[in-house]
């Protein structure tokens, strides 16, 4: 979403579905996945007659409430979003004035731009790569990106686009997909509903889009198709991305992966050793005439975040410790770590709250990486199957642990309900919530355990010395306790403070703020080391006043939901993200009865905190994606994505059909990073033709709940779902034991035979799913289940290498 619209997050929230006209399940199953949240589907559809919509292989919890359900085979959601968009431009259901507004479908594109046969210019086939310097701007005389208000120019944004998709018809779509072509275009006809500017539709998404090899990519194409029915900033409307575990938003806020720093900061490459060229390269200018493209504040963030961690130590003389920072030759990402595992090339490693063996692909080849370590360590409050990974659990868990010598050091820690702390949930909302209990025997809180390690390693280089120890020596720790920082001192350290008076920028002479005293906001942050702050999108969260987070008032004025003194929502408080769009260029919103903001004569204005400059008039032009440099969302993504500036699709790499009917010679995503026995390790239909996807169950949560009695009552034994006709082809009844397997591996289940799976015809050929849960292991209460992923492809989506889960190939058989 980040290239589409300039963040990445849920651009809405839990409550403003109840606000929709139309909402689209689709690489999701809230129902089942997200029971809570789906209660604001069920008041759209009672109070607001909402239509749901779910598309899905099979036919799931979320299906069985909907208004109509569409069948798709898995991994195919591109093709079928891309025959949506080809509908909308084909039938003229785009709502045209917002199209022009606020997007980039006049933007003029470089003329050396093409797609031919399932590739982008530039492509590099030796290096699986894009030189993607033709997904430009053509650039104006004026240095600004050209346009062409007609939108007729054959190279302009709209022209692109319509040519692109046009291939993608209800017949292309169909078989594709396997979705009947009357169930298709029953979809989009709804869909299309929502091209006027007094009805909206809603798309909640989860890990049913995410984890494919063009699972960006598959988030991307809704992303257009909402831009194209004017939905984006809208009550009701936006990309609903639904969050799995209580804080992955928070994960992803606070920069845990590889390659970014808070705040969606990002860490400097290997071959940017100099400060200002790593700013120039973060600062985005605008590249048309009058817009904020607010990442020209990057340096604001980045040198109080710098004055954070470091303290006196950061200078404008040493480029706020810039040197200090790892400098990154490639991303480190789950993948890329197992494989260098996997090689022999780490010595350690340390797990905090996960689960690898369980939740990466390919156990054998995990199990096989861990046995190489000298040592691993384990923060977990449970006994999880990575930290046991070398213990021999019969078929579930083939080792022999005398050829094993890896050195596991368990460290138990707590669980949310053992702590004070706050929780980032899918809507960006900070919600703070207090300890429930003591934790059991020698739990120690998370930050309490990092602290002793980081506590002890300090001591170690003052006392023997060390290569480079200046990060670690003088970064910033004045915890009240140094071994137990306190969640409210890290909750105010990420907030940011005053370190030097800070003046009104309208009148010098005014104190807003004092040395010392908590900032109201990033807007308050200065690039000259006179403010702190631990994550710039996170200020405002606890202020002067106290813990916004804890806030729970939640009057609605509005009716709409916004309940703006409920805990805090990033950024800024705001809850529905580019709400300057649900307002026509003039400043009036688009629908009276979902008023959002609206410019009043002197000033923005509402029910919710604009996402806008507060006095920038209307006349004045500048545009609601204040995040992107054009200031408008983009249907032509740049370089910003790896595989292309357009959604295409691709086959997941195993691939049931042998092909991609689009462009046989380009079957598999061309950009997606393989490693050379993975790619060997990838089966083919001939061996393993059925559709396998994974998937989550209510009564379990991810691996955690096998180790609760109650709930391994709830659901006891691990199951895959056939469908009628695939069970009575391999004679098999239901409760029957069966065997699957793939090209890596294997398990043991009873068969669940439903009606829920149904065969798809696909490009001549009929398409069987095999729908598996992925709950159990060795570990727990609940009764040994095989891991689900010793069967999945160790490959991941292009952009973020989150693993393809969603899609593979598999054989099955009574056991």
């Amino acid at each position: 979403m980040a290239p589409t619209f300039g963040r990445g997050a849920m651009t809405n929230h839990w409550v403003d579905i109840k606000n929709a006209d139309v909402i689209v399940v689709m690489g999701g199953n809230a129902a089942e996945a997200h029971p809570c949240g789906f209660k604001w589907v069920t008041e759209a559809k009672a109070h607001n007659h909402a239509t749901l919509l779910v598309v899905d292989p099979r036919f799931t919890r979320s299906a069985s409430v909907a208004d109509y359900y569409a069948p798709i085979r898995t991994g195919t959601d591109i093709a079928f979003m891309g025959g949506v968009i080809n509908y909308l431009l084909a039938h003229d259901k785009i709502q045209h004035e917002y199209v022009k507004a606020y997007t980039n479908a006049a933007f003029i594109v470089n003329e050396g731009y093409k797609f031919d046969e399932g590739l982008f210019s530039g492509y590099d086939d030796p290096g699986r790569k894009y030189d993607k310097s033709t997904w430009s701007y053509e650039i104006g005389a004026d240095g600004f990106a050209a346009v062409d208000e007609t939108m007729q120019h054959p190279r302009c944004v709209l022209q692109l686009l319509k040519q692109h998709y046009s291939r993608y018809t209800p017949e292309a779509v169909s078989n594709i997909c396997g979705t009947p072509k009357d169930s298709f275009l029953k979809v989009c006809e709804t869909i299309a509903t929502t091209s006027v500017p007094d009805r909206t539709l809603t798309f909640m998404y989860a890990l049913g889009w995410t984890q494919h090899s063009v699972g960006s990519q598959m988030i991307r194409t809704a992303a257009m198709v909402q831009l194209l029915l004017g939905n984006m900033g809208m009550a009701g409307g936006g990309m609903n991305a639904l969050r799995g575990h209580s804080n992955i938003q928070g994960l992803t806020d606070l920069g845990l992966l590889s390659d970014l720093l808070p705040g969606y900061l990002t860490l400097p490459r290997e071959n940017e050793t100099g400060y200002q060229a790593y700013l120039d390269k973060r600062i985005q200018k605008p590249v048309r005439p009058g817009q904020m493209s607010y990442w020209q504040n990057y340096p604001k963030f980045h040198v109080s975040l710098m004055k954070s961690w470091f303290g006196d130590a950061a200078t404008k003389e040493n480029n706020w410790c810039f040197d200090w920072l790892p400098k990154l030759d490639k991303v480190y990402d789950v993948l890329q770590v197992f494989e260098l595992m996997f090689q022999g090339k780490l010595n350690g490693y340390v797990c905090q709250g996960f689960n690898p063996l369980a939740s990466f692909p390919n156990k054998a080849k995990l199990s096989k990486a861990m046995s190489q370590l000298k040592y691993l360590v384990v923060i977990d409050p449970l006994a999880t199957e990575t930290s046991c990974f070398w213990e021999n659990h019969a078929e579930f868990n083939d080792v022999d642990p005398a050829a094993i010598q890896t050195e596991v050091i368990r460290l138990p820690s707590t669980c949310f309900a053992e702590e004070n702390g706050s929780l980032t949930n899918s809507g960006r909302w900070l919600q703070w919530h207090y300890k429930g209990a003591d934790p059991p025997g020698e739990a120690k809180q998370d930050a309490d355990i990092i602290a002793g390690i980081f506590l002890k390693l300090r001591e170690l280089y003052k006392k023997e010395g060390g290569a480079f120890p200046d990060a670690l020596m003088n970064l910033t720790w004045n915890y009240k306790i140094p071994h137990a920082p306190a969640p409210e001192e890290l909750a105010m350290e990420y907030n940011g403070k005053a370190l030097a008076d800070l003046a009104d920028p309208k009148d010098p002479t005014k104190v807003v703020l004092k040395k010392g005293q908590l900032l109201d906001g990033f807007a308050q942050l200065k690039d000259d080391g006179s403010t702190a702050c631990g994550c710039w999108i996170y200020s405002g969260a606890w202020t002067e006043k106290g813990n916004m987070m804890a806030r729970r008032d939640n009057s609605d004025p509005s009716g709409l939901g916004n309940t703006l003194n409920w805990a805090f929502a990033w950024p800024a408080n705001r809850r529905v993200l580019y709400n300057r769009a649900s307002c026509d260029p003039s400043g009036k919103p688009w629908d009276p009865k979902r008023k959002l903001v609206w410019w009043d004569g002197a000033k923005w204005t509402g029910v919710d905190v604009p996402d806008f400059k507060p006095d920038s008039a209307p006349g004045e032009g500048m545009s609601p994606f204040i995040m992107q440099p054009e200031g408008v969302g983009r249907l032509f993504a740049l370089d910003k994505m790896v595989e292309g500036p357009f959604p295409e699709h691709y086959e997941p790499f195993e691939t049931p059909i042998d092909t991609n009917p689009l462009h046989p010679k380009v079957i598999s995503n061309p950009a997606a990073r393989v490693f050379k026995d993975d790619l060997e390790a990838f089966g083919k239909s001939k061996e393993f033709p059925y559709a396998a996807t994974t998937y989550r169950l209510t009564e379990h949560f991810h691996f955690w709940t096998k180790h609760a009695k109650l709930s391994a009552i709830m659901q006891p034994e691990q199951f895959v779902e056939i469908g009628e006709e695939l069970a009575k082809e391999k004679w098999i009844k239901n409760g029957d034991r069966v065997k699957v397997w793939s090209n890596r591996g294997f398990i043991k289940a009873v068969a669940v035979v439903t009606k829920r799976i149904k065969p798809l015809t696909v490009n001549g050929r009929t398409i069987q799913h095999v729908g598996i849960p992925i709950h159990w292991g060795f570990k727990g209460v609940a009764k040994n289940g095989y891991l689900t992923n010793t069967m999945t492809p160790f490959v991941g989506d292009a952009n973020t290498q989150t693993p393809e889960f969603k899609s593979f190939l598999v054989n099955i058989e009574k056991a």
